[in-house]
């Protein structure tokens, strides 16, 4: 997943972005309302956390304008006001969740999950599909009760996958939104991903869980459970 952070405050920027790299995103970050406004509007994501008091472009303005553009990504805003004014205002704008600061990383990263699993028909911070249970939060996955490891980028092309089940998924949308734009991108490798992830997932071809559409992409096929 492909989370955008756009927060003025370079500690607390540097925090945010740490905490989410931490848990397996792949993150970008902008310091100030106009930059955050063009990447909030240009670059692909999945969950984008915007502070409303922003220099430049304000945070309300930024998430009106995403909403406006078409960007239908969670947007987790936050608030160094208690008040109940900014948060109305800023879920009026189009923001799904909102944070008070000063916040604990992990109420931070409970609600992006659970931003991003409503976003995708979850329900649960455990994806069950057919035989195979991925559990978001503790990083695990099994298949017919049994532990299969994953490295760290198979993990991320598998959870995005079953997050968007039943849709054709190219190689350009995985690369996006495995890598930020800093980091060096090469579309080949996801075919080298999916290879791994149908070994360890399906050594035996009982369930074929992806499928390959030729020349759109792959589509996770098993039923949600």
């Amino acid at each position: 997943m492909r989370a955008l952070v756009i927060e003025d405050d370079a500690a607390l920027r540097q925090q945010i972005v740490h905490f989410l790299s931490a848990e397996g995103f792949a993150v970008d970050a902008a310091a100030d309302g106009d930059q955050g406004l063009y990447m909030a509007e240009e670059y692909p994501a999945d969950i984008a956390i915007v502070d409303l008091g922003l220099p430049g472009v304000p945070g309300i303005d930024i998430v009106r304008k995403a909403r406006s553009s078409g960007r239908k990504y969670p947007i987790l805003i936050l608030t160094a006001r208690d008040g109940w004014e900014a948060k109305v205002e800023g879920l009026g704008a189009g923001a799904d969740d909102y944070l008070v600061k000063p916040f604990h990383p992990q109420e931070l990263i409970a609600r992006v999950r659970a931003l991003l699993r409503r976003s995708g028909g979850w329900a649960s911070a455990q994806l069950a599909s057919g035989p195979y249970v991925v559990d978001v939060s503790a990083k695990t996955v099994s298949a017919d009760g049994k532990p299969v490891e994953l490295t760290s980028y198979e993990f991320r092309v598998l959870e995005y996958l079953l997050t968007h089940a039943g849709k054709v998924i190219s190689k350009t949308e995985l690369t996006e939104h495995l890598y930020t734009e800093n980091e060096e991108r090469d579309s080949n490798v996801i075919e080298v991903f999916i290879r791994r992830l149908r070994s360890k997932l399906d050594p035996d071809g009982r369930y074929n869980p992806i499928t390959t559409i030729r020349g759109a992409g792959y589509r996770w096929d098993l039923a949600r459970s």
